[in-house]
């Protein structure tokens, strides 16, 4: 049966990873902006052009990674691994991507163009060489997570706290220890050149320190941050009937969220050997999703109700 091949292509752009891109929103929402409909579309703006640039770095990681995802169990299903699409095409649809992702940038602003170059130039070297080297792969990824927020910044000029850029930079680095974790459990050194450097008690030590970091940075934001006051009439009602209310330190509701959270992503690596594939364990494991729900819930609810 032949297959389609505009859905060989999306696959090609693996759509499911854009999930990362929505850190650029981090900006906006947290500085009581998300309802603004200027600053909105110049966050949807700048996430569409990182989509398209993420897709292009894909692309590059898997032409480059050919060889090693022929071997891999789940890899070897990519278009470019399974043959799908040709070499010759994968070049081309990583040219056109990262051109077109670039215009759109510059179009966009200067310091944006730049930012944009400097995120693709990265996962290039990345793809190259950066992911070959251990611990500095794991960063690499991290530090990719900071560019897309850092977007979100340049993009509508409002900027985050530092210890909610901080909870992302651990959180990242929390996150690319159990891939990496993962990895090595389920396929051995032969799908990954750093992996002959790293062993299960030092991911273990990895994952417990950016663990342990993504907990107390976050924390620490929620005690020492004020969330922006919106001046709603529930605002209004709860502070004519509880004094102080509109000093307290409310987001410390949703630490123990973030703590399960954590905990949760834990186990899902150690019990099911999910952290392969985060993607696909945060939008299938049902505690995770209800947990992120219920924290999002609450931080929206503190930001722009009370």
């Amino acid at each position: 049966m032949k297959k389609n091949k505009i859905l060989i292509y999306f696959n090609t752009l693996r759509i499911n990873q854009w999930l990362k891109n929505f850190v650029i929103f981090t900006a906006i929402i947290f500085s009581g902006k998300l309802f603004n409909l200027d600053l909105l579309t110049k966050s949807l703006y700048a996430f569409i052009i990182f989509c398209l640039l993420s897709s292009a770095s894909y692309i590059l990681n898997d032409i480059i990674d050919y060889p090693y995802d022929k071997k891999h169990p789940i890899k070897k299903m990519r278009p470019i691994a399974s043959g799908d699409i040709s070499m010759p095409e994968a070049t081309f649809i990583l040219f056109i991507l990262t051109l077109i992702s670039l215009m759109l940038a510059l179009f966009f602003s200067l310091p944006f163009f730049f930012l944009s170059l400097f995120f693709i130039v990265l996962h290039f070297f990345y793809s190259f060489t950066l992911k070959k080297q251990p611990v500095i792969d794991i960063f690499t990824i991290s530090f990719s997570f900071m560019l897309r927020t850092f977007a979100g910044e340049v993009a509508t000029g409002y900027h985050i706290p530092i210890w909610l850029l901080l909870t992302i930079f651990f959180g990242s680095l929390f996150m690319a220890s159990v891939k990496r974790h993962a990895e090595l459990v389920i396929q051995g050194i032969k799908t990954r050149l750093s992996l002959y450097r790293y062993n299960e008690h030092f991911l273990d030590f990895l994952t417990y320190t950016f663990g342990t970091a993504t907990i107390i940075a976050y924390s620490t934001y929620a005690y020492a941050e004020k969330p922006p006051q919106t001046d709603t009439e529930f605002s209004k009602f709860f502070i004519r009937f509880i004094p102080g209310f509109e000093a307290r330190k409310w987001l410390m509701i949703s630490i123990p969220l973030v703590v399960y959270g954590v905990a949760r992503y834990a186990q899902l690596l150690y019990e099911k050997a999910e952290g392969e594939r985060p993607e696909r364990t945060i939008t299938t494991d049902i505690p995770l999703i209800v947990t992120i729900a219920l924290w999002g819930i609450i931080v929206i609810s503190l930001i722009y109700l009370l």
